[in-house]
């Protein structure tokens, strides 16, 4: 076996024997450390408690897809944005300087403090949730925009000048192709920044959604189930994550990152 086949086989073989290791190391705290199964279950309770909870119609046409619906709306939102900003402020250096200091204060002020506002503003509902979302996706996408559309060397557009390329053509041919991988750099980051809002949201507020499910297991002292939903926020989260990732090796098969990734 080649040293390329290897790598590419090195995620595939890591990551079954490390959640292995983790269901072991919890076993055995459990059974020897003496905490309550009201803290911390069993890794076969926690089990059981997941399958009954896919097992759920409601699981999939109510917490779910309430879930999936806020978190993938916000992060749209926060691609558009955040890619339509981080353009503007990458080419007008002024207008960036002069925004500075409101991004940066934006950045900093704990996003969960301004969600009783939007309860306020957007009531109980999935606007809410989705307005969350979009605010924590938003920032490491314009940033990486912002970012991505600066790296593009100067002495590039000077060659795409004097071979009497357009505003078009240079954006199509250079820009845009450039500022891609930053693009995505942003979306990976953004799309994991979008679950954690909505379920942030749901957790402060609503009667519907995974963050909800979350709440409602921590009341009733459910820890079996509330194991369950996080292993399912977890396996949620994965998906959306690798989701973004795959869209990256579609879209920019050339990229760097790309081909490490594949071993070539």
């Amino acid at each position: 076996m080649n040293r390329d086949r290897l790598i590419r086989l090195l995620p595939w073989i890591s990551t079954p024997l490390l959640l292995l290791a983790i269901v072991v190391v919890w076993d055995l705290y459990v059974r020897y450390s003496g905490i309550s199964e009201y803290v911390v279950p069993a890794p076969g309770d926690a089990w059981a408690s997941l399958v009954g909870l896919l097992g759920e119609r409601e699981t999939w046409t109510v917490h779910i897809w309430t879930t999936l619906l806020e978190t993938l709306v916000g992060f749209a939102i926060a691609v558009v944005t955040g890619i339509g900003i981080g353009a503007v402020l990458g080419r007008i250096y002024w207008l960036e300087l002069m925004l500075r200091p409101i991004i940066v204060a934006l950045q900093v002020v704990p996003k969960v403090a301004l969600i009783p506002i939007f309860v306020i503003l957007f009531g109980f509902g999935v606007t809410a949730k989705i307005v969350t979302a979009a605010i924590l996706a938003f920032f490491p996408i314009m940033l990486n925009v912002m970012l991505g559309v600066r790296s593009v060397s100067a002495g590039h557009r000077e060659v795409m000048r004097s071979l009497g390329a357009g505003r078009w053509q240079t954006f199509r041919h250079l820009d845009f192709p450039s500022t891609l991988p930053y693009v995505f750099a942003g979306m990976e980051v953004g799309i994991v920044f979008a679950l954690i809002g909505a379920i942030v949201g749901e957790y402060l507020g609503a009667n519907e959604g995974l963050g909800n499910l979350v709440v409602v297991s921590l009341n009733a002292l459910d820890a079996p189930r509330l194991f369950a939903v996080i292993i399912l926020l977890a396996a949620l989260g994965s998906v959306l994550y690798f989701g973004v990732t795959g869209l990256k090796r579609l879209l920019i098969p050339w990229h760097e990152s790309v081909q490490q990734n594949q071993g070539n």
